[in-house]
């Protein structure tokens, strides 16, 4: 599944990375929620029954875009592909591959590339802090379920959301939250963990994750919305953790102390810019109290 927005070039990239792969044992569904021209006629010309393209008759938004996405999902497993995002020639072997290892695996993180807005393999500081400080060492691939991996993505997400690998009918029976808008696909992993699915993490890389400054969550970040939907997930998330007599994992969250020091790193851009209602809310985001409602 690709829920398309935006940049024809760069959709069009992912496209063809789709059709390169080794293991032609695929179909793909490109939901369009914009009205770029010309992308119907190219799609038409492709000539491959493997793919599917459709475009909503009004805006959905990113959030209703997933959520469409899901519903229309055929097949046992899926992936929520970003359309400015690239599969190597070896995903879908090696994604297969993994799934006849692990059968039950309701979630598959392959390995992750990071490229730039030019393609070109980067080495941000976000993506150096999830790998080196956040995810877990990783040799061939291991299993993560249950409070264990629900403390460890709750400290920081490592995980690299347009390259996983879902099981449908476990995404299906939860869907994306209708209320978040940026931090949608951890609280679908945690839904998943609750519900007793695990998650397979594999060391081989096959996936390009392309690390820009206009993504959606960029710009939600900047003006401090997304900081805002943060805090109040997370102590959320904290208050269901406790219900569900994971108290490591609900101390965490109420913590949120990597989204805390997201916010921290953003404060001099944001003085800068003469913001002063952004700067507020990184500055509440960042020391306001672990509790509602303080």
């Amino acid at each position: 599944m690709m829920p398309y927005y935006g940049d024809v070039g760069l959709m069009q990239h992912a496209v063809r990375s789709v059709l390169a792969q080794t293991d032609r044992n695929w179909r793909l569904t490109v939901v369009d929620d914009g009205r770029e021209k010309g992308v119907p006629e190219w799609f038409a010309a492709l000539g491959d029954d493997r793919v599917r393209y459709l475009r909503n008759d009004q805006n959905l938004g990113v959030t209703g875009n997933f959520r469409k996405c899901v519903d229309l999902a055929e097949q046992d497993h899926m992936v929520m592909m970003g359309c400015d995002d690239v599969f190597l020639p070896n995903y879908v072997a090696t994604i297969r591959e993994l799934l006849r290892r692990y059968p039950d695996a309701g979630m598959i993180q392959p390995g992750v590339q990071v490229i730039d807005g030019r393609g070109l393999p980067t080495k941000t500081l976000v993506d150096q802090t999830k790998r080196r400080v956040y995810a877990p060492k990783i040799e061939g691939s291991r299993r993560f379920a249950g409070e264990r991996l629900a403390v460890s993505l709750l400290r920081g997400n490592w995980l690299y959301f347009p390259s996983v690998c879902w099981r449908t009918k476990a995404v299906k029976a939860v869907n994306f939250r209708e209320d978040l808008h940026v931090i949608q696909d951890l609280a679908l992993v945690l839904d998943l963990l609750q519900g007793g699915e695990e998650l397979v993490a594999a060391e081989e890389i096959c996936f390009q994750y392309r690390r820009h400054a206009v993504s959606e969550s960029a710009l939600q970040a900047f003006d401090g919305r997304r900081f805002v939907e943060e805090r109040g997930f997370f102590l959320d998330v904290a208050d269901r953790m406790d219900g569900h007599g994971w108290h490591e994992a609900a101390k965490v969250a109420r913590k949120h102390l990597s989204s805390r020091l997201h916010a921290l790193t953003m404060m001099p851009m944001m003085v800068r810019s003469g913001n002063r209602e952004g700067v507020r809310k990184l500055a509440r985001h960042t020391f306001g109290s672990a509790r509602h409602g303080r």
